[in-house]
């Protein structure tokens, strides 16, 4: 166990996390909503610092981030846990477990041993996902601070519920993160991730102020999140918020945990989302989850012509030299392309 950061001590022996946006009061004995923070006497420890339950190296388009290294490596790490408990979680096994089953797996894994890995394996990052990589803070922190000295980069793959002194705490060390906004609707954050719309928007906003190289997803569920209204605010909240620049994903669900009576999204569906983001202003929309789809190419937004070809997690052409499209020589925008 690690004491925890970013607490306050209460009276009789309580504690209020701040790490996220939940703002948890805890009572001695418990836990915060994350399964994996647990306050002993008026202390708040940490539960997974050093005790990752999943470690694999991946393409960093996985993530995914398209403008971030592309066709790089990196190396991929969670803990079990999540302050979120979204009714379609694709990793429902580790991120609810600590909550569920009360069962924190993992085996022991030092911020040296990682990075090692890291290096071992010819990352150019080191990823922080899976599951969310908030409620590991203290482990995720530690080894991004290592990798920096080393010279491998940092990312988050994130639900945006960081609170602002954390973040600005980790960025020295953070380079990028690709970050959930999951609707544009505050009924459907509050029934399906149990979390709140206008707090994620606020941490977007923190990220992009503080200059991190952020990519939005969005995963469309039909019947949920999918109306046209609600796709359009969010490309609008891109544009005017955060810049055209800021990548969009839109990604295909498929039926899981407990959606399991949805139906997988539709190729149309995803063409009609990127084709919104398009039309509101975006230099940048993805298709996801659907591999062979136009949508998954970059193309240059000044002449139109594909500057990276992709199929899936794979690279076929990559047409930019020195962050520059070899055909008309606008800008790409991103890192380390």
């Amino acid at each position: 166990m690690k004491e925890a950061s970013f607490y306050e001590k209460r009276e009789d022996h309580k504690v209020h996390c701040y790490l996220c946006r939940q703002h948890c009061i805890v009572t001695p004995g418990k836990r915060g909503l994350c399964g994996v923070r647990e306050n002993r006497e008026g202390t708040l420890y940490t539960l997974v610092y050093e005790l990752p339950c999943a470690t694999h190296v991946d393409p960093i388009e996985k993530k995914p981030l398209f403008h971030f290294f592309p066709g790089s490596r990196a190396f991929s790490i969670a803990t079990a846990g999540c302050n979120f408990h979204c009714l379609h979680c694709q990793n429902h096994d580790i991120s609810q477990m600590p909550r569920q089953e009360c069962i924190i797996p993992g085996e022991k894994m030092t911020v040296s041993e990682v990075v090692a890995d890291a290096l071992r394996t010819e990352c150019k990052s080191i990823s922080y996902t899976y599951t969310e990589p908030t409620i590991f803070y203290e482990y995720a922190f530690d080894i991004a601070r290592l990798a920096r000295e080393k010279g491998i980069y940092n990312n988050f793959v994130t639900n945006g519920y960081i609170e602002d002194e954390p973040l600005r705490t980790i960025r020295p060390y953070l380079d990028a993160a690709n970050i959930d906004l999951k609707g544009f609707d505050e009924a459907f954050y509050r029934k399906v991730c149990k979390a709140e719309l206008p707090k994620v928007l606020d941490t977007i906003k923190a990220y992009r102020k503080m200059d991190i190289w952020i990519e939005l997803t969005t995963l469309i569920i039909p019947g949920h999140n999918d109306n046209e209204e609600a796709l359009r605010a969010i490309a609008r909240f891109i544009v005017n918020e955060l810049g055209p620049q800021v990548p969009w994903h839109v990604s295909a669900f498929y039926p899981t945990y407990k959606l399991l009576d949805t139906p997988r999204t539709s190729p149309k569906t995803l063409e009609r989302a990127r084709a919104i983001g398009i039309e509101e202003g975006l230099r940048y929309v993805y298709e996801g989850n659907i591999p062979g789809s136009d949508g998954e190419h970059t193309y240059c937004y000044s002449c139109k012509k594909i500057v990276i070809k992709r199929y899936g997690y794979s690279i076929l052409e990559y047409n930019i030299k020195n962050a520059s499209c070899i055909y008309c020589g606008a800008v790409i925008d991103g890192v380390g392309l």
